[in-house]
């Protein structure tokens, strides 16, 4: 019989709003607006040239794959609108603010005895420019549902007062 066991948790990273944080934010948007740019531009030319053959045989197939290819772009141009407002929103972000940056994943060891909700409580690692400056317990659990994923470069998270 085992005296513990190490489980798995969810530790959120914040980050304490510096110039340099807004500028890395800004770039990783930009970088994402360029790619998505970029997917949109190669969808066009490949699909003019396949449309344009196709007609020849298959109008009507012509028709449904232009119609796909839309579509496709329409989702995009919804990824890149998202983009650009999340970027605005890291441009009006104050200096000193905290933002939840992502998700990693922590161990804790529950020995026989130990309470299993101090064990499963919340943790949060704080970073100003990458440099740890806090490690804090939170009472109520985890902010963010486990397993859900967060990546700086599309999803960093404003969190209101």
């Amino acid at each position: 019989m085992a005296d513990s066991v190490t489980i798995k948790r969810d530790v959120i990273l914040r980050a304490v709003v510096t110039d340099s944080l807004k500028e890395q934010l800004d770039e990783e948007f930009s970088d994402g607006i360029r790619q998505v740019d970029e997917r949109i531009t190669q969808l066009d030319v490949g699909a003019r040239q396949y449309v344009t053959e196709l007609q020849r045989t298959d109008i009507q197939q012509a028709m449904a794959v232009r119609q796909q290819v839309e579509t496709e772009k329409r989702r995009y141009r919804q990824v890149k609108d998202e983009l650009i407002q999340r970027q605005r929103a890291v441009q009006q972000l104050e200096v000193g603010a905290e933002v939840i940056r992502g998700t990693v994943e922590g161990q804790v060891e529950v020995k026989v005895g130990d309470n299993l909700q101090t064990a499963l409580r919340g943790v949060e690692i704080v970073v100003r420019d990458d440099e740890v400056i806090e490690i804090r317990e939170t009472e109520g659990g985890l902010m963010i549902p486990a397993g859900q994923e967060v990546t700086p470069q599309v999803a960093t998270q404003i969190e209101m007062p």
